[in-house]
């Protein structure tokens, strides 16, 4: 039987694609603040929380939103992103995002999604003051990333694999290679020490962190079994092949994904985020480590954020409404200032 493949109107593309950019988002940030609360150094409270300010690239919204310039206090770090509707990049309004795009959905997400979504937002609703206190904020953040998790699951195993799909897997690879490389950009400049017995301590402690905060201590641990250091941690998240966060394997998935949009759904204008996708992936996988981290890597990683929003920005000049790439470098820039 012959049959035709559903129009997916370029709204409906869209908004497929940042539901899954602002979920992926929410497990991202909820690790993070899990992993800021569990390492931070006594005495050094308040640089922990501001890295955590800094791989969102919010320091001018916190300083606007905080209203002073004092020194950054670790629980009002807490309420701008778990408390604050009013902040764009916070989990309430991730998921007030996510939730408002999905109501536009519902003739092309399961009601599995769409139920589990609204359960998830009346619990970020319902998060106050206290649940950021002390052990309670490692049970919140416990319980907002086992949401995500439910949501990942829920979707994979209800959400009809046509165009849609691909387009919802392309916001989530995008959104989780941005967010590793943010993260080893803030940290590496954060966490690499001057002398060698602070270097020793560092690599045993606080890398342990950036792993636990991307998700990969256990896979990690699988393949270095014994010391390791920063030019091992950087070469897992950048380029190991089999690790679901590293920024190789996303490109790798998104290459997939496009490419099943041009051979199984035949769509046409695709040709420039594949090429924009295949550079990344060249671009992650040919300077040696060694040679990366011996110069800037803090440069580097600038560079592939670039591509990454070069790759987002293809896919939405040929298929999202209204596309506006500059803005993106804008927030680029403001994130590198």
């Amino acid at each position: 039987m012959m049959r035709a493949d559903p129009i997916l109107l370029a709204r409906d593309a869209e908004n497929l694609f940042w539901v899954a950019r602002y979920m992926e988002r929410v497990e991202n940030l909820a690790r993070l603040i899990d992993v800021a609360q569990s390492f931070e150094s006594p005495g050094r409270e308040a640089e922990s929380w501001a890295a955590l300010v800094a791989i969102n690239a919010d320091e001018a919204n916190f300083a606007t939103w905080l209203g002073t310039e004092a020194e950054t206090d670790p629980m009002q770090v807490k309420r701008f992103y778990l408390l604050a509707r009013d902040n764009p990049t916070s989990i309430p309004a991730c998921v007030e995002q996510a939730r408002t795009l999905a109501r536009t959905l519902r003739p092309l997400i399961s009601t599995e999604m769409w139920r589990q979504i609204n359960v998830m937002h009346r619990f970020v609703l319902r998060i106050q003051p206290l649940d950021l206190e002390g052990d309670s904020l490692s049970r919140l953040c416990t319980r907002l990333k086992e949401a995500v998790q439910t949501h990942t699951g829920v979707t994979e195993g209800t959400m009809y694999r046509d165009q849609g799909w691909q387009f919802y897997q392309l916001g989530r690879q995008l959104e989780r290679a941005d967010q590793t490389t943010r993260l080893l950009d803030i940290k590496y400049r954060l966490l690499v020490p001057r002398d060698r017995e602070a270097r020793r301590v560092t690599e045993l402690t606080q890398w342990n962190a950036v792993l636990r905060a991307a998700a990969g201590y256990h896979a990690f641990k699988r393949l270095s079994r014994g010391a390791f250091n920063v030019q091992d941690v950087a070469e897992f998240l950048l380029r190991d092949p089999s690790f679901a966060r590293s920024a190789l394997h996303c490109v790798r998935r998104c290459e997939t994904h496009l490419d099943d949009l041009r051979r199984m759904h035949h769509l046409h204008g695709i040709a420039p985020a594949i090429e924009r996708a295949e550079y990344l992936r060249a671009y992650l996988l040919d300077p040696p480590m060694a040679g990366i981290l011996a110069g800037d890597l803090h440069d580097y990683l600038d560079r592939v954020q670039i591509l990454l929003m070069e790759v987002a920005s293809a896919i939405g000049r040929g298929f999202f409404r209204n596309w506006q790439p500059p803005a993106l470098i804008h927030e680029l820039e403001q994130y590198q200032g």
